[in-house]
């Protein structure tokens, strides 16, 4: 597997050197010296090679000067990610038939940023971590752990009977995320844009959320949806967390 861009790239070696195989940059890059430094910290080869090589390389993509053999993906084996939801440190974000690489790697892009999640896709009828979705995820792959489930309706099942509350999001006739109460420690669903949840999890849910929008005829993408989602998890966990907090003697 290859990691191509700047971001993605810089970030493995930054968080997760290990898993790095080798590095080739291109002949002139800016950020030589710093690859190069961490590179022989971690005893990582770097390989230095003309521009037109590194776009053969790259199959004619925007390595962006850089391009990295890494090691295939590792999935999180998903009972560590229910242990670390029970504790309330991660909410867990269940995606159901997400096909599209760009939008997954643009939803853990946005839960690297936010802090404290993790996803759960199915292993069946949903696209998996690609090279495509970790350029797109910019380099938040390394903080949001992933795990890959036979069975996403029993994964949400064994959520809920471990005592996680377990959320939906639907486009309309759910309660206004506004309006809208999180427990926790909390699981989110969220659907594709095609079919949205499929009816089988959906009679799973403790509850349905849906986000307002001021024009009917049209819809956010998954990756959009599950970022405003995701912030207002944020948004009141960490109000949950002032609180009690503040009531500590």
């Amino acid at each position: 597997m290859r990691l191509f861009g700047k971001n993605p790239a810089i970030e493995r070696l930054r968080s997760n050197p290990k898993s790095i195989r080798q590095i080739y940059i291109q002949e002139g890059f800016r950020e030589a010296a710093y690859i190069y430094k961490k590179a022989k910290q971690n005893g990582i080869p770097v390989i230095a090679v003309a521009a037109s090589r590194l776009w053969k390389m790259g199959r004619d993509k925007n390595t962006q000067g850089i391009l990295v053999d890494v090691e295939d993906f590792a999935y999180t084996p998903y009972e560590d990610l229910l242990e670390a939801a029970l504790h309330k440190k991660r909410c867990l974000v269940f995606l159901d038939g997400l096909n599209d690489p760009q939008n997954l790697g643009a939803v853990i892009r946005s839960l690297a940023c936010l802090g404290r999640f993790s996803v759960v896709l199915p292993a069946h009828g949903s696209v998996e971590i690609t090279e495509s979705v970790l350029r797109v995820a910019s380099g938040g792959d390394n903080y949001v752990p992933v795990a890959k489930v036979t069975n996403l309706a029993q994964a949400v099942r064994s959520a809920k009977e471990a005592g996680i509350h377990v959320m939906g999001s639907v486009v309309e006739s759910g309660v206004n995320i506004f309006d809208a109460e999180f427990s926790f420690p909390l699981g989110l669903v969220v659907g594709s844009e095609r079919q949205g949840i499929r009816e089988g999890i959906r009679k799973l849910l403790d509850g349905e959320i849906t986000i307002p929008m001021a024009m009917e005829t049209l819809s956010f993408n998954v990756a959009q949806a599950a970022t405003i989602l995701c912030y207002e998890i944020t948004r009141q966990r960490k109000i949950r967390q002032d609180t009690q907090e503040s009531q500590r003697p």
